[in-house]
C-alpha cells in the first residue's frame, strides 16, 4: 500500500472508531429508526443535485443502498439502542471482515493465501480477548449481540458490491446510494416509534442530537465510506477488510473516554494482538518473500 492509502485506512479507522460513541448519544436523543433517516437523507440532499450519478449499473447502487446504508445500520442502530455498548459494537462489528473475506473468496474466488489466514486467525483471537475484558465489564444483550452481526454481514455484503461495480466514483456511489434508505427508515420509524415520538423528537431535538446527526451524515459516511471505497476499488479485499479490525481499538478507547465503559487488561492484550494480527496480513506476504530471498549460508 502506498502513503496515501496508508494515511486514508487510518482516517477510517478513527472516524469510524469514534462513530460508536456518536451513535450511542444519537440514539439517547432520537429514536434509531429516526436517526438512520435523518443520517442518509442528508447525505443524499442536498448532494444529489451536485453530483453525477455513479457510472455503474443501478443494480450496483442499489446494492450498496440496501446493504452498507440500510441494512446495516438498521440493525446497528437498533442493537445499540436496545443496549449493546458502544466499545463492544465497535468490536462486534468488525466480524464483517471475515464474513468479506469468505464471501469474496466464493462469489470473486478471490485467493486467500497463508499468511491472510494467519493474520486474520490472530486478530479474531486478539478479538475474542477483547471480548473476554468488555463482558466482565458490561451485560451483553443477546438480541443487541445478534443484531450487530447481522450488520456485519450486511456490511460485508456492501463491500463484496463494491468490488464487483469496479471503477466507480465513491463520492458519486455514497450520494446516490443514500437515496434509498430514507424511506425505509421513515416507514420503520412510523410503524414502531410513532407519529408522536417522531414530531417531538424533530421539536425537541438538542445540540447533540443535531451534533450527532452532522457526525454521522458528513463525516462517517461522506469521509468515510468514500475512502473505504477507494480502498477496496484498488486493493485485493484479503487486503482491506481486515483492516476495519483496528476499528475496535479506537471504539474502545472513545468508549472508555467519553461513556465510561472502562477498558481491563485483556481488552489491552487483545488490541496488541490484533495489531500484530493486521501487520502478519498487510506484510507477512513481503516478510516471506524477503525470507525467500535472502541468501541461503552454505
Amino acid at each position: 500500500m502506498s502513503l496515501k492509502d496508508i494515511l486514508a485506512a487510518l482516517v477510517v479507522i478513527v472516524v469510524w472508531g469514534a462513530n460508536f460513541v456518536v451513535i450511542k448519544v444519537g440514539v439517547d436523543e432520537i429514536p434509531p429508526m429516526l436517526l438512520g433517516a435523518l443520517r442518509f437523507l442528508f447525505v443524499a440532499f442536498p448532494a444529489v443535485f451536485f453530483v453525477p450519478r455513479p457510472a455503474v449499473s443501478w443494480r450496483y447502487v442499489v446494492g450498496y443502498g440496501a446493504t452498507i446504508c440500510l441494512g446495516q445500520f438498521i440493525f446497528l442502530f437498533l442493537a445499540i439502542y436496545l443496549g449493546m455498548p458502544a466499545g463492544l459494537a465497535s468490536l462486534v462489528l468488525q466480524a464483517q471482515a471475515f464474513f468479506t473475506v469468505a464471501i469474496a473468496a466464493l462469489v470473486l474466488h478471490e485467493a486467500i493465501r497463508a499468511h491472510h489466514v494467519l493474520g486474520i486467525g490472530l486478530a479474531a483471537a486478539g478479538l475474542v480477548l477483547l471480548d473476554l475484558g468488555a463482558s466482565g465489564e458490561a451485560g451483553v444483550p443477546l438480541v443487541g449481540f445478534l443484531l450487530t452481526l447481522a450488520a456485519a454481514f450486511s456490511w460485508a455484503s456492501g463491500n463484496v458490491v463494491l468490488k464487483c461495480a469496479g471503477s466507480v466514483r465513491m463520492l458519486s456511489m455514497v450520494v446516490w446510494g443514500a437515496l434509498l434508505p430514507p424511506i425505509p427508515f421513515l416507514l420503520l420509524s412510523a410503524g414502531f416509534e410513532g407519529a408522536d415520538r417522531i414530531v417531538a423528537s424533530l421539536t425537541h431535538i438538542s445540540w447533540r442530537g443535531v451534533g450527532a446527526v452532522a457526525y454521522l451524515s458528513g463525516v462517517a459516511t461522506l469521509i468515510g465510506y468514500v475512502l473505504w471505497g477507494r480502498l477496496l476499488s484498488r486493493h485485493p479485499v484479503a487486503r482491506i477488510a481486515p483492516l476495519s479490525l483496528l476499528i475496535p481499538v479506537v471504539g474502545l478507547l472513545c468508549a472508555d473516554w467519553f461513556l465510561g465503559e472502562r477498558l481491563g487488561l485483556w481488552q489491552w492484550l487483545g488490541g496488541l494482538v490484533v495489531l500484530f494480527g493486521l501487520a502478519v496480513n498487510l506484510f507477512g506476504g513481503r516478510w516471506v518473500a524477503r525470507i525467500k530471498a535472502a541468501p541461503r549460508t552454505p
